[in-house]
């Protein structure tokens, strides 16, 4: 059973659709320094390697977020029957998401939002399935809300970029049916739905964004993919192979650790193992990391 977290008047469960063990440091970390790692040795906690010690093991999955009036979803996955020939461990999946939603008590149908924090294939895949041949919105009755720059981006003439080349599968597969049927709301930074605010935070992504959740006077924040495995609490300098616009990547991931440090909210992670969620305090060297 997945750990529920409290944030005033708000529940927030993570379901989980894969866990990861695809990536050595020195692909994940074009800048990993072996020596630099043993010294800030933090970050490893039981599980954050594979049981080789090879491989970085890492988490994707979705967050359920129930307010008061309205059940969220934050980012949605890979999905099922994708045509990821890139990302060979994302290729054509068969995984039993919507069953693991069910048992966290959503259904498809009881969905009203889908916050998406930037279009990447493990971000976005479950807003639709295949269906006699067709992709279809999963979530009938959602809005599907996400960046207006990331979608011109995609939308627009072909970019010769590694970036567009890796992720306008996914766009075509995956947010224009959304477009289509009418279910998408394009948005910016600083809007709010429901106590949930898109923060910016570009780098990872053209327009990636994080999000505040506000209730009752708590609050805490979801990072999408600012980091993509605790190593980066103790160096936040090492950007993933995955970012985008690199110097713009390190001060977004500076200042979300030094926002949930300083506040002392929780930090809801997209890719980090174990509980995925906990909290960043400050050290005479930078940051530290505590699963909650």
């Amino acid at each position: 059973m997945e750990n529920i977290y409290k944030i005033g008047d708000v529940t927030v469960t993570r379901v989980p659709e894969l866990a990861l063990n695809a990536f050595t440091p020195e692909v994940l970390y074009p800048e990993w320094d072996p020596e630099v790692a043993v010294r800030r040795s933090g970050w490893q906690t039981p599980g954050a390697m594979d049981t080789a010690g090879e491989h970085m093991a890492q988490s994707v999955h979705t967050w359920v977020v129930k307010t008061p009036n309205h059940t969220i979803l934050i980012d949605t996955a890979t999905g099922n029957d994708k045509d990821r020939p890139a990302a060979p461990v994302l290729d054509h999946l068969h995984e039993p998401y919507l069953e693991r939603l069910a048992a966290a008590g959503v259904t498809p149908e009881s969905v009203d939002y889908v916050l998406l924090t930037h279009i990447h294939v493990d971000h976005v895949g479950w807003n639709t399935r295949l269906v006699d041949g067709r992709w279809v919105p999963t979530f009938p009755n959602a809005k599907f809300v996400f960046s207006k720059i990331e979608n011109d981006y995609f939308a627009g003439p072909p970019q010769d970029t590694r970036h567009y080349a890796s992720q306008i599968g996914c766009y075509r597969d995956s947010v224009v049916p959304i477009i289509e049927s009418g279910q998408a709301i394009m948005i910016e930074p600083g809007d709010t739905i429901d106590g949930l605010t898109y923060l910016p935070s570009p780098g990872h992504s053209l327009d990636h964004m994080s999000i505040r959740l506000t209730s009752r006077g708590e609050e805490a924040l979801f990072s999408g993919d600012l980091m993509h495995h605790p190593i980066q609490v103790y160096q936040p300098q090492w950007n993933s192979v995955f970012c985008m616009i690199q110097d713009q990547a390190r001060a977004s991931r500076l200042w979300a650790l030094e926002y949930a440090a300083d506040r002392s909210v929780p930090f809801f992670s997209s890719h980090f193992a174990d509980t995925s969620v906990g909290l960043v305090t400050r050290s005479s060297e930078g940051f530290d990391w505590r699963y909650i």
